[in-house]
């Protein structure tokens, strides 16, 4: 099993931390400050570090930066301990090298995932490279435009059958016990509606979000629908691309979109150069969890069945999207769903969100790209 190096001067904290990882097998060594931690950290090359910020002798910046000066050392990944009353010390710690931060006090599944995630970078760099669809869909949504919008038509039929209802309306509900939600939404819509006509502003939305369908749904989304002016992805592993897990496909759809913005910001100022329209851009937030596809059944009239994702995961998926333009970020993905693809993806500022009418901020981070 992986050795782990932990670095912390608490006693308390230190033990419970050792005792939570030799729990799931991994192999430990403990010091109580910095500099014995490095000199662990440099006879036996563990494959993580997990280090408090305060310590004395040498305090876990100091740490961090000799490991990162170090060639044979530099890319171990190092987690650091922090308490919430020590939040510019997040930013401080990523910039100088840290691949993640836990605040203390944490509970010890928020320490196993974290472990979890950054040993198994290599796993998911692996993955991304059995991505085929990286250039194949680059190629289709340029080259076969017209056979993306017959794919997705086709499979989304399919999917209406086989989900048709019957019986007792609980009976089709599907429980995932953890899935990745993905929610879009049109920026400066407002203001693009007073300066276009119905008709003009029909075409835009028909065009992007036809685009953006297939984007979605050629990734192997489980379900999509229409929120507001916005489309809502639940991606899941009960899909046919098993071999590449729903987190990184919500990522790579993500993209997708952004690149679909792109494609219709170019159709505009061709269109109507002459208008002065606002700038179109969207957003896209990203997050994990459990959600359920709830069959709803009217049982009063003749109507289809229709599906509607819940679960804390939907809701605060479209909290986070609102909130991303105040932080500037395109893209905004929660650290619980960047755990599940340590090391495919790129990524930016990070911080702590604050959500409307939730107790917690959420952990999330601006995504850039992936890590190709």
């Amino acid at each position: 099993m992986p050795l782990i190096v932990v670095m912390e001067d608490d006693a308390g904290t230190r033990m419970l931390v050792a005792s939570v990882l030799k729990k799931d097998g991994y192999e430990v060594l403990t010091a109580q400050d910095g500099a014995q931690g490095l000199q662990l950290v440099e006879e036996h090359r563990p494959a993580l570090v997990i280090s408090d910020v305060q310590m004395p002798a040498m305090n876990g910046f100091q740490m961090l930066a000799a490991v990162r000066q170090n060639p044979a050392l530099a890319p171990t990944p190092v987690i650091l301990l922090t308490s919430l009353q020590e939040r510019a010390h997040m930013r401080l710690g990523m910039n100088t090298g840290a691949d993640d931060y836990i605040t203390k006090p944490f509970h010890p599944a928020e320490l196993r995932e974290a472990a979890a995630a950054q040993l198994n970078k290599r796993v998911m760099q692996a993955s991304l490279q059995n991505m085929a669809v990286d250039a194949a869909v680059q190629a289709a949504l340029e080259a076969q435009k017209h056979k993306l919008a017959q794919l997705y038509e086709r499979r989304l039929a399919k999917e209406l059958s086989d989900g048709w209802p019957s019986g007792d309306g609980s009976a089709g509900d599907e429980k995932f016990a953890q899935a990745s939600v993905l929610y879009v939404d049109m920026l400066n819509y407002a203001a693009l509606a007073e300066r276009l006509s119905s008709s003009e502003l029909s075409e835009l939305v028909k065009k992007f979000y036809g685009s953006a369908g297939d984007t979605v749904h050629l990734f192997g989304a489980r379900h999509m629908q229409f929120i507001g002016e916005g489309l809502l992805g639940v991606f899941t592993d009960s899909t046919d691309t098993r071999s590449v897990n729903h987190g990184l496909r919500a990522v790579r759809a993500a993209l997708g979109l952004v690149d679909s913005a792109h494609r219709m910001r170019h159709y505009l100022q061709t269109q109507f150069s002459g208008r002065a329209l606002p700038r179109f851009e969207v957003n896209v937030a990203l997050h994990s969890g459990p959600v359920t596809l709830s069959r709803l059944v009217d049982p009063l009239h003749a109507t289809p069945a229709q599906t509607l994702p819940v679960g804390d995961a939907v809701s605060a998926t479209l909290l986070l999207q609102k909130q991303a333009p105040a932080l500037g970020w395109t893209i905004a993905a929660s650290v619980s769903l960047l755990r599940g693809v340590t090391g495919a993806v790129k990524t930016g500022a990070r911080a702590l969100v604050a959500l409307p009418g939730r107790m917690a901020p959420m952990d999330a981070t601006e995504l850039l790209g992936l890590a190709l």
